[in-house]
Parts: structure tokens; C-alpha cells; sequence
């Protein structure tokens, strides 16, 4: 009897031990995504994307695992009166997005035993993407070749990008373009998944930057795909760094003046340098009038910004839409002011000629689908445009811009280096006389080197490689 009861017992404990295997393995397996990401006030966040319903539990310096908390549950969404394409349809978000803040002095986490990487205890390099989906889009008749690795290379850039050894990632913005439906008969985007739901931000993004989403934490940088009446629902389930709450989740068009409008916050790069985060995503193209309500909100925000920007030596602007860049046009020699009028009317009402305040040294964008670095005989801050990171490219960078040419009043342009093919960036610090200084290197989505350009105060010099 006694041996019989502990063969028993053994039996249970087997059988439990098998249960617990099975249930983790289910858990595992419902588990699609884990990231980490910078939010203000120096806080970073681990998030974690699961077909189940329930969150999954997260491991701090491998203790006890405790759960993560929900930030969004499945649903599907009605497609908004407004939305950006009349053939747009309900959003099916048949994953749950759940998180949980990174404690200070811990080393490591783990979500059901994936690793989330761990904040960076320097900031050495930056790591720099933007305008990464592939473009659906009825509306333009614009539909890119999703299917195909070398039109579409996001995947290919995200898989060089990983192997850079980046301390912070930045995304800034449009990282959702699946709109609408692929053409029938057309090969290059056949089956592609489309619409403002779980399904197209997965294969325009969570799939293809896999790879770099575990490399390195994330700074997100919010674009004018990512507004409400776009693809806003899935920007502030999945990558947002702000709380997802009713009023700020995209789904009512009643609460668009609080969705649309994120407060500007700060992130630290160095003890001299830091981010200025700043969501432009729903700014116009032409120049508001005083009056309007989005210049109104507008303003409030860039003052906070200055603010912020105050508060360290140098501060790098980073936001979506460049106000000092140059538009491609049909071939290299012609092109045109690529800034936008909205934002430019907005921030020269509190700085007429420079734009952006005196601590603003660098000012980092996306939108144009090329790679721009300017510098300026005039008191305005170097200009970046990285937002050729996978997008359909949309025309010729200009080879040179002269000192008589005009891309913003009196913005006089002394340097100036730019690339129409697809590709992503690094910024490697380093300091020089207690302040720090800069090497971009743009690259190839193969990873090869093709531009470097040495930064540091309010200036760069550039040299094809």
C-alpha cells in the first residue's frame, strides 16, 4: 500500500508537471510580440502582444513571474464616418496588448521566456528608421509590391538595422500604409492584408522588424498614418508611450482633439543631450489660420516643447513632418520646399526666423521618403529627413541645394548631402570639449555605408563614402 501510494503520488506529480509544461507552451504560443519602449519622465515599458485573452506574466531578474497588466483588450472597431479610404471596413484587433513598467536597478526581463531588452545604461548609438510600411493605397491609385523583397525592403532593412548593436531604436513614424485592398490581377501585392486592424499592422511591422524589435528598446515617434481617422487605433494599442484610455484610443471622432494632439515629453540621450518628442501627426500642409483650433493646440504644445527643451544643453526636435527640407521632384536637379505650412506657421509665430528655439540643435523627421541632411549658413538647426526605410519612394532627392536656393525664407543652406534609395541611419556620440558630438552614417538596407556626416553644434559636414 505504501509503495503503491507513492507511485500514485508520483503519478499526480508527473501529471501536474506535464499540465504546467503544456499550459506554459500554450501561453508561449499565444505570445506573437514582446518589445520595450521609452516613455516619458524616464520611464521605460515592456509590452507584450498575445492571441489570449489573459496577459501573460513577465520575469524581473528571473524571480517569480508576476502579470502584466492589460492596456488593450481585443475588439473589433467599427470603421470610423471619417475614415482616411472609402473602401476602409471594421478593425479586427484579435490581440490583446498588455504591459508593464521596468523597475528601477533591474537587469533583465522576460515574457513567458522571451527576453525584453533591457534599457540602455548609455546612449552611445542611436539606431534611426522612419516610413516603413508598404503603401496601399486606393485613394492615390499607390499600390507598392508588398511581395516583393527588394521594392518593399523593410524586412531587409530591419534585419541589417538588428545587427548594428544599437543602444535605443527611433522610429519616426508612418509605420502603417496598408489602406486598402490589393487590385485583383495585381502580382506584386496579391493576398496582401489590409485595413487599420491587427492583421495589417502585424505584416507591416510586428512581422518584418522582428528581428530589431529585440535588438534594442524603442523610442516611437508618432506620423500622419498613425492619426485618428488612419491607423490611430493601432498606434496607441501597440507602440504609443502615453496610457490608453477611452478618450485617447481613436475610436470616437468626438475625441479626436484629445487623440490627435499627444503632449510633448522628453527623452534623455546624455547628461547634455536629450529628445524632445513631439506628435505632429495631424498638422496641415498649408498654414493655419490664427484662429483655427489646430493652430490654437498646436501652439500650447510647442511652448511646452520649449520648455522641455530647456532643460538640457542641446535638445534634439523630433517630430514627423520636417519644417526646413527639400521635396523631391521629377529628376535631381529640380525640387521644391518641402516643409510643412501648417507647422511652420505654428512655430515661427513664437520663433519668426529659426523656427525652433535656441537649445534645438538638431531637428530629426520622417514623411519625405528620402534621406536629407542640411546644415545652414543662418542660425537654424541641422535639418534630418530619414524616411526612407521601406515606403514607396515618391521621386529624386535633389543633389545639391546652392546658398541662393530657398527651401524657408531666409534659410541660407551651406552643407548638404541626400540619397533617393531605400535605407536606414545610425548617430554614434561621442564627446568633444564636455559637449557631445555626432557621426551619422546612412546606410543601405544591405547594411553598407554610404554617407557620414560629422554633427555638433547646430552644424554638419557630410562626405559620400
Amino acid at each position: 500500500m505504501y509503495t503503491q501510494n507513492r507511485i500514485s503520488a508520483y503519478l499526480v506529480h508527473v501529471a501536474l508537471g506535464v499540465f504546467a509544461m503544456c499550459a506554459l507552451s500554450a501561453a508561449a504560443s499565444d505570445l506573437h510580440s514582446v518589445y520595450t519602449l521609452q516613455a516619458p519622465n524616464e520611464r521605460w515599458v515592456v509590452r507584450a502582444l498575445t492571441a489570449s485573452n489573459q496577459c501573460p506574466s513577465i520575469s524581473w531578474d528571473k524571480q517569480k513571474p508576476v502579470a502584466m497588466a492589460l492596456r488593450a483588450p481585443q475588439a473589433v472597431v467599427p470603421a470610423r464616418s471619417d475614415s482616411a479610404q472609402s473602401d476602409s471596413k471594421s478593425s479586427v484587433f484579435d490581440i490583446t496588448s498588455c504591459e508593464a513598467e521596468w523597475p528601477k536597478g533591474v537587469q533583465s526581463a522576460q515574457v513567458e521566456g522571451v527576453a525584453a531588452p533591457a534599457p540602455p545604461q548609455k546612449i552611445n548609438r542611436i539606431l534611426i528608421i522612419a516610413d516603413t510600411g508598404c503603401r496601399l493605397k486606393a485613394s492615390e491609385n499607390a499600390f507598392q509590391d508588398c511581395n516583393d523583397a527588394d521594392k518593399w525592403p523593410f524586412k531587409k532593412v530591419a534585419n541589417s538595422a538588428a545587427k548594428m548593436k544599437a543602444d535605443l531604436v527611433v522610429h519616426i513614424g508612418d509605420i502603417h500604409y496598408r489602406e486598402s485592398p490589393c487590385p485583383e490581377g495585381k502580382a506584386g501585392c496579391a493576398g496582401a492584408t489590409w485595413g487599420y486592424g491587427w492583421d495589417a499592422w502585424r505584416d507591416d511591422f510586428f512581422v518584418p522588424a522582428r528581428a530589431l524589435l529585440g535588438a534594442a528598446p524603442w523610442l516611437y515617434v508618432r506620423g500622419n498614418h498613425e492619426s485618428c481617422f488612419r491607423a490611430g487605433q493601432g498606434w496607441f494599442r501597440f507602440v504609443d508611450a502615453l496610457p490608453w484610455t477611452q478618450e485617447r484610443n481613436c475610436n470616437d471622432p468626438a475625441h479626436d482633439m484629445k487623440g490627435d494632439f499627444s503632449a510633448p515629453f522628453v527623452a534623455s540621450i546624455s547628461k547634455n543631450s536629450q529628445f524632445v518628442v513631439f506628435d505632429s501627426s495631424k498638422s496641415s500642409g498649408k498654414a493655419y489660420q490664427s484662429t483655427d483650433p489646430a493652430f490654437i493646440k498646436y501652439q500650447e504644445q510647442l511652448q511646452l516643447a520649449n520648455q522641455l527643451a530647456a532643460t538640457k544643453p542641446e535638445s534634439f526636435f523630433i517630430n514627423h513632418h520636417p519644417l526646413l527640407a527639400a521635396a523631391p521632384g521629377p529628376d535631381a536637379t529640380k525640387f521644391k520646399a518641402g516643409g510643412s505650412g501648417g507647422l511652420q506657421s505654428v512655430f515661427s509665430s513664437i520663433e519668426p526666423a529659426r523656427l525652433f528655439s535656441a537649445n534645438v540643435s538638431i531637428a530629426m523627421h520622417g514623411h519625405i521618403h528620402l534621406f536629407e541632411a542640411i546644415s545652414f549658413q543662418t542660425d537654424h538647426p541641422v535639418s534630418l529627413v530619414m524616411g526612407n526605410s521601406g515606403s514607396m519612394n515618391e521621386g529624386f532627392a535633389p543633389k545639391v541645394i546652392q546658398a541662393t536656393d530657398r527651401i524657408y525664407k531666409d534659410a541660407v543652406v551651406d552643407n548638404y548631402a541626400s540619397r533617393s534609395g531605400y535605407g536606414f541611419a545610425t548617430m554614434d556620440r561621442t564627446e568633444k570639449n564636455g559637449k557631445d558630438a555626432w557621426l551619422l552614417t546612412e546606410y543601405t538596407p544591405e547594411g553598407v555605408a554610404v554617407i557620414q556626416c560629422e554633427i555638433q553644434a547646430a552644424k554638419s559636414r557630410c562626405h559620400q563614402i
